[in-house]
């Protein structure tokens, strides 16, 4: 204020005060007014300040203070933890302003960040809904669910249980296609396809053969995941369902089938088993026992993508693992333009990595591309029963086969071994299973070894080769219980999680987080993260040499063939050749040929935030578009990075420098990991949270965020980089925000029947049968990989739930508070509001914006209508104050009190006068009484049209009358009377309640006019005593 004080006095003009001016104009106004009226030395410091104060607010560190006082994130948890309580005095000058998490666009800044995120929260809050996209069409539309303008769509799946598999396939393209969804169920083996936008249900699935069974129908009474007294191992049925190539499901009893279906097909097929026999050249152990595959199917994984198909050349599409520990690759078929013709479900490719060990997960990269196996990362993870952790850097190469060559069911089987050994599953030695103590040696064996399929790259002999299978051999006739005697940790229920997009700045940096829930008795819930890093390792060339596989023709002699002299009829035709082997390999300079990075893995433990003994039920991590990205792939730290997911209207080209290393970019490239418990908490952690710098530090990773839910359990979770989804067993779904912008969820997508659900739970876990099947649990939920649209799909027992709210306010992020105008029709700017092109599809345009126009009028008026009918609102007209109107109300009020105050009053004093004149005259009251002899005796023409006049003037008169104007008492007889003519006492109007003197002055007058007209004909006077006497006894 002293320096804006300083300079204002060159500034003003002649005659004008300061506040005045200070009050209309600004400082820069001013300037823009007045150039020529401040010195040179106070333009000069204006510019100074004015230029400081604009540098202070938009740089990025003001705007990180912002993000991080509107995002607590991981402070938020300081109010929790007991030991932080001596710091509250010193909260703000110890809050930490570093804040990890996954960004929204493709160029984030902090400004960008803070105000897309705040406002894509509101949306989220409001619920509007998002607009319809879609052509409006020349013609009627075949269903109305999509124009409703409903944010919410709910409708059944026809599935007959639970439905906890959802994949979708969002408008992600430049074809901006629909959204697409198939979901399925694990209990029954079905999945089917759905149209979310309109609930409509595809046929396809529902012809699908119900033939399979569960472990615990056809094995009751025997624990299931190998356990004691570990005979026979058996898991539940496995599914994975995938949009674009269809549905894998699999038995998970001893023999199981597989069954695949794709989405291009009303038909599905069983998948080829294991093959009897043996070729200990070939590696081909014994899976049979007779002609029966004793094997059960444990895992399954279908490709979402097609990267992983085309990346393999259509080897790899299906991946199972069994509890032999073998895995084997199916093909999802080629086009017919390829060279290599494969057939849909072939077997392509098997392992074996861990002999007698069950494999229980596979998760392979669905973003793997070229690039990311020339640098020799990640693609492929498998998870045995001990923890150990396979994965794969190369793709399998197959042999080229002559057209001519049948391809029976056996030389499938030896080609898919065959094609196995051109890659090699490496094992993580951290994650390596332990051995029980064993102080007397005891054991046969060491419970820290075993063997594995080897590969071409090893140059084995045959007869190397023969006796690792022997030995493989061995360890395939184990059964679990005698791995419970020499190994530690065996738990069929781990789950896994891998981030293929780590960076470690060496081409590697793989995250894979092993979840151990906890479910079983005795085993604590424990979270680890294993880290791949690549670190030089110095080696002495002594001579190199390249391997490559042996070529295969026919004819050639059995001792060069590796299928060994006893299956020479198997070559005898031309057979297949292998190319040599090529292995991916970072490029190395001339400099660094004696350095060879190898892989070594740093281990981390995920704190639980102090919860006793949680069970985890289920786990998630962000699927969000720019966090599937590795850094060499980050369009914000390379130009020349190979994503093109960012759009104009959500990523703009940044204006400042461009970041050079990971550390500077918004939130890190933070990726989120959740856990759900079953306690109904969800905890969050960072995955690429720092290692440790060597492999024997164990570092801890506290958790970013705990969320307390109502749901008695989480039975499924989603994420993405702008909020948490979580379901729960009774059926509540609801959003929350990850960095706890508030501690109260967003928004509650779901929770009918919650409370109804959770009662129903507490009844159902008391009983000796269980839970069962619950049909009202939330069993999967998927969200859109664009952070920006809010739109995402949950399953509630049967029923699916789809949601699309508007997310147009992101687009307004840059600073305007005026609303986006849309932009003239014809021009560049914006998109047109229609997308039917030509004439007919502007009319039809036209006629829906009139439609709609007319109909929100009609409505407009109906409620008028209401409203003036009900509360009287339009009775001064429409211009009337609401002054007026309470005047107006406060008047006819008074009115109305007044009115009936006087009512009051005269029905006291017509009682008054009843009870005063108790008798009336004889004579008179039998006037009021004659019979019908008498009404014969005078003239009905003369009578009537005197009875017509004397009711006209009665009528004219005002009923003001007193009952003591009468000339004569009148008594009124409660007596029943003879029929008559004259009309009664009581035909009068509904004011005959209020004016009962009124009648009784009438009644009177009716009797004068008819005792005249009996004087007027005198010769009739006996007749009028007769009439009278007779009168009399129809009284008594």
């Amino acid at each position: 204020m002293d320096t804006m004080s300083t300079i204002s006095q060159p500034l003003l003009p002649s005659g004008v005060e300061a506040g005045q001016l200070m009050n209309h104009h600004r400082w820069d106004r001013l300037l823009l007014r007045n150039p020529h009226h401040p010195k040179i030395q106070s333009r000069t410091l204006m510019d100074n300040s004015a230029g400081r104060f604009r540098d202070l607010v938009t740089s990025p560190h003001a705007w990180r203070i912002a993000f991080s006082r509107q995002f607590p994130a991981q402070e938020a948890l300081k109010l929790f933890d007991p030991g932080s309580s001596n710091l509250a005095a010193a909260s703000d000058t110890l809050r930490s302003e570093r804040r990890v998490f996954a960004r929204l666009t493709a160029f984030a800044s902090w400004r960008r960040e803070y105000i897309l995120r705040t406002q894509l929260m509101g949306s989220l809050r409001r619920g509007k809904p998002a607009g319809v996209q879609e052509s409006l069409g020349s013609g009627p539309s075949r269903t109305g669910s999509s124009n409703t303008g409903s944010a919410q769509i709910t409708y059944n799946s026809n599935l007959v249980s639970t439905v906890n598999h959802l994949d979708v396939t969002f408008d992600t393209s430049l074809n901006k296609r629909m959204p697409n969804c198939i979901h399925g169920a694990d209990e029954v083996g079905s999945a089917c396809l759905s149209d979310p936008r309109t609930g409509k249900v595809d046929h396809w699935g529902f012809a699908d053969p119900q033939m399979f069974t569960q472990f615990l129908d056809d094995m009751p009474g025997i624990p299931q995941y190998g356990l004691s007294p570990g005979e026979v191992i058996g898991v539940p049925n496995t599914m994975d369902v995938s949009r674009l190539y269809g549905v894998v499901y699999a038995e998970g009893t001893p023999g199981g089938r597989v069954y695949y279906r794709s989405t291009e097909e009303r038909r599905g097929r069983l998948l080829a088993g294991s093959v009897q026999g043996s070729w200990l050249e070939l590696g081909i152990p014994h899976l049979t026992i007779g002609p029966i595959d004793t094997q059960t199917p444990c895992c399954v994984w279908i490709a979402k993508t097609n990267s992983v198909p085309s990346c393999s050349e259509g080897l790899v599409g299906i991946l199972l693992g069994s509890s032999q520990g073998v895995v084997t690759s199916y093909s999802i078929g080629t086009t017919r333009l390829d060279e290599r013709r494969i057939e849909r479900g072939e077997i392509t490719c098997r392992w074996i990595l861990c002999p007698g060990v069950p494999i229980i997960a596979l998760t392979v990269d669905e973003n793997v591309s070229t690039n990311r196996l020339a640098s020799g990362r990640i693609w492929a993870v498998a998870l045995n029963a001990l923890g150990e952790l396979y994965y794969l850097t190369q793709m399998p190469t197959r042999s080229y086969v002559e057209r001519k060559t049948e391809l029976t069911e056996a030389r499938l089987d030896q080609l898919a071994w065959a094609t196995g050994r051109t890659v090699h599953w490496a094992l993580s030695e951290l994650s390596r299973r332990v051995a029980r103590p064993d102080p007397f040696g005891s054991s046969d064996i060491d419970g820290s070894y075993s063997p594995r399929s080897s590969w071409y790259g090893m140059g084995l002999s045959p007869e190397q080769v023969a006796a690792e299978t022997k030995e493989i051999q061995s360890f395939l006739s184990k059964k679990p219980k005698d791995f419970h005697k020499v190994n530690e940790g065996w738990d069929m229920r781990r789950r896994i999680e891998v981030d293929f997009a780590g960076n470690d700045e060496s081409g590697a940096g793989e995250n894979i987080v092993v979840i151990q829930c906890g479910l079983d008795e005795g085993q604590a819930a424990t979270i680890t993260r294993y880290t791949r890093c690549k670190v030089s390792n110095p080696v002495v060339h002594e001579g190199r040499h390249e391997v490559a596989s042996p070529s295969y023709t026919g004819g050639q002699d059995v001792g060069s063939s590796v299928f060994g002299a006893s299956q020479r009829g198997l070559v005898q035709e031309p057979s297949w050749s292998f190319e040599p082997v090529r292995h991916h390999s970072t490029a190395q300079s001339d400099n660094q040929e004696n350095v060879a990075p190898i892989d070594e893995w740093r281990v981390s433990t995920f704190s639980l935030g102090g919860l006793k003994l949680p069970q985890i039920t289920t786990t998630a991590i962000d699927l969000s578009t720019y966090a599937l990205l590795t850094v060499s792939e980050d369009p914000l730290l390379s130009i020349g990075g190979s994503s093109i997911t960012s759009s104009p209207t959500s990523s703009p080209l940044p204006q400042g420098p461009s970041p050079s290393a990971p550390s500077d970019i918004p939130g890190q490239r933070a990726r989120f990991f959740a856990a759900g418990t079953k306690a109904g908490t969800i905890m969050l952690w960072n995955m690429r949270d720092p290692i440790p710098t060597t492999s024997a530090i164990e570092s801890t990773v506290k958790p970013v965020r705990m969320i307390h839910t109502d749901s008695p359990q989480i039975s499924c979770l989603a994420m993405s980089a702008l909020y948490l989804v979580h379901g729960g067993n009774d059926g509540l779904v609801q959003a929350w925000d990850p960095l706890a912008s508030t501690t109260d969820p967003i928004r509650t997508l779901n929770s009918r029947f919650s409370s109804r659900a959770r009662r129903r739970l507490v009844q159902a876990e008391a009983s000796p049968q269980g839970v069962g099947v619950n049909l009202f649990a939330a069993g999967a939920i998927f969200l859109d990989p664009n952070p920006t649209v809010l739109r995402g799909m949950a399953s509630l027992g049967t029923h699916l739930r789809y949601w699309s709210y508007s997310s147009s306010a992101a687009d307004q992020y840059k600073g305007s508070k005026r609303r986006l105008r849309r932009s003239e029709r014809g021009s560049n700017q914006g998109v047109d509001r229609f997308t039917g092109t030509g004439r007919g599809g502007l009319k039809d345009y036209i006629a829906h914006e009139k439609l709609e126009l007319e109909q929100e009028k009609k409505r407009k008026r109906k409620e008028e209508e209401r409203l003036a009918g009900r509360f009287g609102l339009d009775l001064l007209g429409p211009g009337a104050t609401e002054d007026e109107i309470l005047a107006y109300a406060t008047m006819l009020s008074e009115e109305a009190a007044a009115s009936d105050e006087q009512r009051r009053k005269s029905e006291s004093d017509s009682s008054t006068a009843g009870s005063e004149h108790e008798t009336v005259a004889e004579g008179k009251s039998a006037l009021s009484t004659t019979g019908p002899a008498a009404d014969e005796a005078v003239d009905d023409d003369n009578i009537d049209a005197d009875l017509a006049e004397a009711i006209r003037l009665s009528l004219q008169e005002p009923n003001t009358h007193d009952a003591a104007e009468a000339s004569f008492p009148i008594k009124v007889h409660k007596a029943r009377r003879a029929p008559s003519s004259s009309p009664p006492r009581n035909v009068v109007g509904p004011w005959s309640a209020t004016t009962e003197q009124a009648d009784l002055d009438f009644a009177l007058q009716l009797s004068l006019a008819e005792e005249e007209s009996r004087e007027v004909s005198g010769s009739r006077g006996r007749g009028n005593a007769k009439g009278k006497g007779k009168g009399k006894e129809s009284a008594e």
